[in-house]
């Protein structure tokens, strides 16, 4: 934005443009190297967790000396006078689609020891996003256009002296080695309550008693405050699939033009509180969704003329927390479609969803062969055993004679 005697002053602004994935609490952590010897002299919206060896300086102390220094985000409620727009959120950042007016974070920062002009200013290198695990990648800075900016009566544009751009991606691979959701489903037409596949986010550990918690267990607050597990590690209900979330879904009723599904996030970690949590859910129907239920949604059109997907969220101040396990840690909602006629069944699990992400992250769903079949669907396949073994035995007949 401007230079200084031995540097110069910098935005730093941190777009979330993922759709249906945001950074919750404790929020983001962003760090890199610094290309020569700089070093911070003051911060506002933003702090660094170590100062390092500032030594050397006499007439003033630098906020940061290190050459890789890590910056978190400063809290709500820091005073005025170090505060900037769009900062002091906690490192919290909003999915794209769910709320973008908070998906945008940013802090200045005043640089020392570096250079003073476009030619002798070197790029940081080694940019790191932690949000707040693993899971993120970041490419090198780019020089890009300076920034500009319009200035409140919209009648003069001004522009920053320098820019570069850094972008970083998500792989949920990279961010745990095992999923950490999965599906259930049921339905009114069949007795059948297909489970998430057994040991989807692992299995329980009989050698190591603490890998779960039994939710009987008469110490049940004692055992999860007193886990030796880090803060972000998941300390979940002892299940048989062991994954922290599961989401149900219940074909619950059918009407003549209508038919009406049941959604229950359950939240299995005891650990974990999950604030604007969003789903994501691919169905078909999506492009006929009549009535939701205390949920929100967008339509997410991924390809120009398909309306499948639809991301759903809590309301604010009513079910935008998910607790942690427990009596309180689930949501549900109902969800009301209207029913096209050349496409609508209950066969072959076509009810059911195609594909299911809890914050952003797949979930994993039943085989199809265990899908809850409907009763026509059940007769007709009795019957179509029926020909086939009528038909089998007439050619054994036809072969004998």
């Amino acid at each position: 934005m401007s230079w200084t005697a031995d540097g110069y002053v910098a935005i730093v602004t941190m777009y979330n443009f993922q759709q249906y994935r945001h950074i919750q609490e404790p929020g983001w952590t962003l760090g890199w190297t610094w290309a020569k010897k700089e070093v911070i002299w003051n911060m506002m919206g933003s702090q660094t967790t170590e100062q390092g060896d500032c030594s050397k300086f006499k007439a003033g102390t630098p906020h940061c000396c290190k050459k890789d220094p890590t910056v978190v985000d400063m809290l709500p409620g820091t005073p005025y006078n170090q505060q900037i727009a769009n900062c002091c959120k906690g490192g919290v950042l909003n999915s794209w689609a769910q709320d973008p007016s908070n998906a945008v974070s940013s802090f200045q920062l005043s640089v020392g020891s570096a250079g003073t002009t476009n030619k002798t200013v070197k790029l940081p290198r080694n940019f790191t996003l932690r949000a707040p695990g693993p899971g993120y990648t970041c490419g090198p800075a780019k020089i890009v256009r300076p920034t500009q900016f319009i200035t409140s009566d919209k009648r003069r544009v001004t522009q920053a002296l320098m820019t570069w751009n850094i972008t970083c991606t998500y792989s949920q691979f990279l961010a745990q080695k095992t999923p950490t959701c999965c599906v259930s489903l049921s339905s009114f037409y069949n007795d059948t309550v297909v489970n998430c596949p057994t040991c989807t986010c692992g299995c329980q550990n009989k050698t190591q008693p603490d890998s779960c918690v039994n939710p009987d267990s008469p110490h049940l607050s004692s055992i999860v405050s007193s886990s030796g597990k880090p803060a972000n590690t998941p300390l979940v209900q002892c299940t048989s699939h062991m994954c922290p979330i599961r989401v149900h879904w219940h074909v619950k009723l059918n009407y003549k033009e209508y038919w009406r599904i049941k959604i229950t996030i359950t939240n299995f970690n005891y650990r974990m509180n999950y604030s604007q949590w969003n789903l994501v859910v691919q169905h078909p129907n999506f492009d006929n969704l009549t009535q939701l239920f205390s949920f929100k949604y967008k339509s997410l059109n991924p390809y120009e003329g398909l309306n499948d997907t639809g991301m759903l969220w809590g309301v604010k101040f009513y079910n935008d927390f998910l607790s942690s396990a427990g009596s309180f840690g689930n949501v549900q909602s109902e969800i009301l479609f209207r029913k096209d006629k050349s496409t609508f069944t209950f066969d072959k699990g076509w009810a059911f969803p195609r594909r299911i992400y809890f914050n952003g992250d797949n979930c994993v769903m039943p085989p199809p062969d265990a899908y809850p079949w409907s009763p026509n669907a059940s007769s007709k396949l009795v019957f179509s055993l029926v020909i086939t073994l009528v038909a089998t035995l007439a050619s054994l007949l036809i072969i004998l004679n």
